[in-house]
């Protein structure tokens, strides 16, 4: 399998995983009632056991040589290349651990976004007002956010989607893909794994998306 099919047979098990804990435990609450940030230790860790080592919450290119390490944009997740386990540190060049980790443009950086159609809104199950804007704005910002950054050679977009059926999620996706194409933004290759989960607040299925930002 190529990296970006280990991405996303590696996501999407790590999200498949923490659903079926959920079922085992006789959870209330299923794992497509995770916010977006709750669902990015799964996808990392789904990730790491298809070989692929990751880190999250890396400062993006353009601010990693700005001393303070609280600013600049940050990306969710970054898959770096085998044999590394860190970024190099732009901050610590010149000493001897300057040459330590993977180049920026050695790496793959992801952004995740996830999109539910049917969600808990204030506390109660129900459609998701979000949905369209997650897809529509939010993900295509994304997008855009990744190919402002120049310097990096290889990034993409994880999308984490809970709906009401598989049909559901391949027709939103493909007219979001054609959205994107008509506003000229640079996507590629889009590899997806979709799975069941068990409904509890209207969502059937799950599906993990890497989309291949050029």
């Amino acid at each position: 399998m190529d990296v970006w099919t280990d991405i996303c047979e590696g996501g999407a098990e790590g999200v498949r995983a923490e659903a079926a804990r959920r079922d085992l435990e006789q959870s209330p609450y299923g794992v497509d009632a995770l916010e977006e940030i709750a669902l990015h230790p799964f996808l990392a860790a789904g990730i790491e056991a298809a070989g692929r080592r990751t880190l999250r919450e890396q400062r993006l290119p353009t601010g990693r040589a700005h001393p303070k390490r609280s600013e600049g944009f940050r990306c969710d997740l970054v898959v770096l290349p085998e044999g590394h386990d860190a970024l190099a540190d732009p901050l610590l060049a010149g000493t001897l651990f300057g040459e330590r980790g993977a180049a920026p443009d050695e790496a793959i950086w992801l952004e995740v976004k996830a999109i539910h159609q049917h969600a808990l809104v204030n506390g109660v199950a129900s459609p998701n007002p979000r949905y369209a804007p997650l897809w529509l704005r939010e993900a295509a910002a994304d997008v855009r956010k990744l190919s402002a950054e120049s310097d990096l050679f290889r990034r993409g977009l994880l999308l984490v989607v809970f709906a009401a059926d598989e049909a559901t999620i391949e027709h939103d996706l493909h007219a979001w893909a054609h959205r994107c194409l008509d506003e000229g933004l640079a996507i590629g290759r889009l590899v997806r794994r979709v799975f069941p989960i068990t409904e509890r607040i209207g969502n059937h299925v799950g599906a993990v998306v890497a989309v291949e930002v050029r």
